[in-house]
């Protein structure tokens, strides 16, 4: 059979991806995934001593981070399964896959992996996979632009959505959306694995809220993946011809592992943030409505009514602490940092800040608003700064060395951070050094102190002092 008629079977099915992600099929979905430790391992990897330690490494990494080596593996060809930061033999040997290539020794040793989350994010630049909002269907969803670079409305009134094609038309990726009652799960999933004449369904995937199904031709592959939710059907379908499953299924694995169907339900928690408005409300021009009210950064209370931030934190941007207007005293954009006026702030806290660098490879720890209040991070200083596992809302919040003095502040976060299976991995942030630090503030007239350096203390051990006089500051538009 002609390999455009193939995929033109899959395509008429509605259909779109490859043998290869029947695992990740199962994971993908709004329900936690399968552990690993469920199924029967193979003969020899229980008992085996280098496993063992393996996984023991992997399980004491945060789990953003364990996501983000399972994605960056993925873009180097090495893993193929579902990113669920749990480790089992898929995990063990794409990490040894990878090393192999790469001079032995141990794959979870902190230079590997930087080296491993490189070379991840390089295969990504590579392919120009974009993570973003797709307004036709609602959805978020991830495009190797570089390959998909046709991109046009999909025809007809329903569904709803956006093709993405090659130069060539031999991979199509479209994005589907249904209004509420216009389709439903049940009808999808019969259309998708009804018996077509030389199509072979080779997976099939039924839950109360998703469906998944694989199939292939003589000449195609195909995945489809839908979800359903109150605003009704989303999903996305691709299809590609069978010689291009080399290049493409690993594609297949990062834009499943994209895909938000509902992205509204999934940021809506945030807006808890702003306290609820009381009976009798102050006026819209007194009060901004809360979905207006977002969390621009994190604020660190320096001296009395005085909180130090980042630049990037107020820019374009009405700060507020704590539910009331903040006064920005000054911006110094040559070293990135702001400092706020502010009433009812928490008790300063005596700062010892770091006039070292940090050294490469160091262990930090990072503290950051959030929408459930101050979270603590483990970090690795690096050539750009810092790595560590941040949500937004980390733009301005401090670094502190395993000593517990401050060695930085986050200068800025992305304006839209990559997700890997929803959750935003470790990525690499700049910073303000210490020594900056030190001067802005001693040109400010903040009080400082010496401190000893101390041993390595655990995370919650450095946090815990300067924990206190963190806030969040929101952004009113």
């Amino acid at each position: 059979m002609p390999r455009r008629l193939g995929l033109a079977l899959l395509l008429a099915a509605g259909f779109a991806a490859p043998t290869a992600t029947q695992i990740l099929a199962q994971g993908q979905s709004q329900v936690p995934a399968p552990k690993p430790a469920a199924k029967t391992p193979a003969p020899g990897y229980a008992a085996d001593p280098a496993f063992e330690a393996a996984k023991a490494a992997f399980e004491a990494l945060p789990e953003a981070e364990r996501k983000a080596l399972q994605d960056a593996l993925v873009w180097t060809g090495d893993y193929n399964s579902v990113l669920a930061g749990t480790f089992g033999r898929r995990t063990f040997e794409a990490l040894n896959a990878f090393q192999a290539r790469n001079g032995g020794g141990d794959p979870l040793s902190p230079p590997v992996r930087a080296r491993i989350l490189a070379a991840g994010e390089g295969a990504r630049k590579a392919a120009r996979f974009t993570v973003k909002a797709d307004p036709a269907s609602g959805t978020v969803l991830g495009v190797p632009e570089r390959l998909l670079a046709k991109r046009s409305p999909l025809p007809g009134p329903l569904p709803a959505g956006t093709r993405w094609q090659s130069a060539d038309g031999r991979v199509t990726l479209e994005s589907r959306a249904f209004p509420p009652g216009a389709a439903d799960l049940d009808g999808l999933f019969e259309r998708a694995t009804a018996p077509m004449p030389e199509r072979r369904v080779t997976y099939k995937l039924k839950r109360p809220d998703f469906i998944v199904v694989t199939a292939e031709t003589a000449g195609g592959r195909s995945y489809v993946r839908y979800a359903a939710g109150p605003a009704g059907v989303r999903g996305f379908t691709l299809g590609y011809d069978q010689a291009l499953a080399g290049e493409v299924d690993r594609l297949v694995i990062a834009i499943a592992n994209s895909f938000v169907p509902f992205p509204d339900a999934v940021a809506a928690p945030v807006a808890a943030v702003t306290p609820a408005a009381p009976a009798l409300a102050p006026s819209p021009a007194a009060r901004p409505p809360a979905a207006t009210v977002r969390i621009a950064g994190t604020g660190l209370v320096v001296a009395p009514n005085r909180v130090l931030t980042a630049v990037s934190v107020v820019e374009s941007c009405a700060p507020r602490i704590g539910g009331a207007a903040a006064k920005l005293l000054r911006g110094d954009p040559a070293s990135g940092l702001a400092l706020l006026e502010a009433s009812g702030l928490p008790a300063p806290v005596p700062l010892a800040v770091r006039a070292e660098p940090v050294a490469s490879e160091e262990t930090l720890v990072v503290l950051a608003a959030g929408a459930e209040g101050v979270a603590v991070a483990p970090g690795t200083a690096g050539p750009g700064g810092l790595v560590a596992p941040l949500q937004p809302g980390a733009a301005g919040a401090p670094v502190l060395d395993r000593a517990g003095r401050l060695a930085g502040l986050v200068a800025r976060y992305p304006a839209a951070p990559r997700l890997v299976a929803g959750v935003v991995p470790p990525l690499a942030v700049p910073l303000v050094v210490g020594a900056q630090l030190r001067n802005f503030l001693g040109e400010n007239g903040v009080a400082l102190r010496d401190a000893a350096v101390g041993g390595a203390a655990s995370l919650g051990a450095v946090a815990g002092p300067i924990r206190p006089a963190m806030v969040a500051v929101t952004c009113a538009r």
